[in-house]
């Protein structure tokens, strides 16, 4: 049973380690609040760079606190720092897809706005569930639903790791060809991966972690 601990913790670690890997270099140019180093259009310096600079950072928060939410021997021993932790990672939850709201107005794609959006939409529901669980006792409940909520969360980082296998799939759909060029393809792919990473994201928690869990029981 220790061995096995072990074992899960050291995955959970690697996860936390790709997840930094791929979101800290993404998130870096908006610490700097120079909106010319944006990784997006800016249209308004006043308004959406300081929303877009809160979502991101609130996000990334959340990541980081949402990790040590799920280390079994952090609970056990540290229940207080785990409840902190937990409302740091809800605070910053609410906070950041909130925010997310008003910054998908800003996006001239349809397709990546609605993605934002849903993405929103399916962060703020989650969280809400296993936040009001909590309130109520409920906490089988509430470890289910957030499961579910970083699932949602680490969205972004499946997007991200996602964008190579929607290429090969882009280009295979194509007949290996690139009838509007390099730069629709690039497009046309960055306005499905949040959808991409979402799904995944929802059949691995669903499938893999709570339904392991429900067949040991």
């Amino acid at each position: 049973m220790k061995r096995a601990a072990g074992h899960i913790s050291r995955s959970w670690w690697l996860l936390l380690a790709v997840s930094l890997g791929v979101m800290t270099p993404f998130a870096a140019p908006y610490l700097t609040l120079d909106p010319e180093r944006s990784r997006v259009t800016i249209d308004s310096v006043a308004i959406q760079y300081p929303l877009l600079v809160a979502h991101v950072g609130l996000a990334l928060a959340a990541l980081a606190a949402g990790f040590p939410q799920f280390l079994a021997g952090l609970r056990a021993a540290r229940p207080r720092l785990h409840r902190i932790t937990g409302r740091i990672y809800a605070g910053c939850v609410f906070a950041s897809g909130i925010l997310a709201v008003p910054l998908a107005f800003y996006e001239p794609d349809y397709t990546r706005a609605a993605s934002f959006l849903a993405l929103a939409a399916a962060w703020l529901f989650t969280t809400g569930h296993g936040w009001r669980a909590a309130l109520c006792g409920d906490w089988e409940a509430h470890r289910r639903w957030m499961t579910r909520s970083f699932g949602v969360t680490l969205a972004a980082v499946s997007a991200r790791l996602l964008v190579p296998l929607l290429l090969l799939l882009y280009l295979a759909l194509h007949g290996f060809s690139l009838p509007g060029g390099r730069e629709d393809m690039i497009k046309e792919v960055l306005a499905v991966n949040i959808w991409a990473g979402l799904l995944v994201n929802l059949i691995l928690v669903e499938w893999y972690v709570l339904g392991k869990k429900r067949r040991k029981e």
